[in-house]
């Protein structure tokens, strides 16, 4: 199988993957948005427990970043939705995460690259950030003291994003992993806030967006 072109137009597609091919999701900004040159690549929560590309916390951050005028692709780990596969405990789903920034940087070659992820995405993007150097990581509730963060590689323009009130994800062991780092992130505790952002998705859009802002670099005329 050999990968499609980057569309022109918000689309869904197959790309060639390690384990077979990859579904993935291609959002433009909407045409009164003024594009900016980067491609961001959105990663979904573990997939073993219902967590897909369309998750709403993961639409949310694709809405967030193309509001900001940039390019977002979001995909399907192997074994979620068309995507072929087995579930790998996130040794194959980093794989995955590879192949998909190779097309997006061959495609896009004058965009810079960020990446984001919930929870399990968190964790898959935050283990590649050493080896894809995104100009940009965006963390939301990484499952810290669930999976192995050791060695992680985070940019300097790291945003993470962490709800108070996390039923899933032990807020008080991703502050006290933080603590653990050399590298820092721009930090956002949202108060009151559950593991999937229930009737908090716009405070997300909004802590997202503030949050990388300082990072854009100019739109494209």
């Amino acid at each position: 199988m050999s990968n499609p072109p980057f569309p022109a137009e918000s689309a869904t597609l197959m790309l060639d993957g390690p384990a077979g091919p990859l579904e993935a999701a291609v959002d433009l900004p909407e045409s009164e948005v003024a594009p900016r040159p980067i491609t961001a690549i959105v990663c979904h929560p573990l997939s073993t427990e219902g967590g897909t590309m369309h998750n709403k916390v993961v639409t949310m951050v694709a809405r967030a970043l193309r509001e900001l005028g940039i390019a977002v692709v979001r995909f399907n780990f192997r074994s979620v939705g068309a995507s072929a596969g087995s579930f790998d405990h996130g040794d194959g789903e980093r794989e995955d995460l590879r192949a998909v920034a190779a097309w997006v940087r061959e495609q896009r070659p004058h965009d810079t690259l960020w990446l984001a992820g919930f929870s399990f995405g968190a964790y898959v993007s935050l283990r590649m950030a050493g080896e894809l150097q995104p100009q940009v990581l965006i963390s939301i509730a990484p499952p810290a003291g669930r999976w192995d963060f050791d060695g992680v590689q985070p940019p300097a323009q790291w945003l993470l994003v962490q709800g108070d009130a996390d039923e899933i994800v032990d807020p008080q062991a991703v502050y006290d992993w933080l603590e653990t780092l050399d590298a820092q992130p721009q930090l956002v505790r949202m108060p009151d806030t559950s593991h999937f952002f229930h009737r908090k998705l716009i405070d997300l859009r909004g802590a997202i967006q503030h949050g990388v802002r300082a990072w854009l670099p100019e739109a494209s005329a």
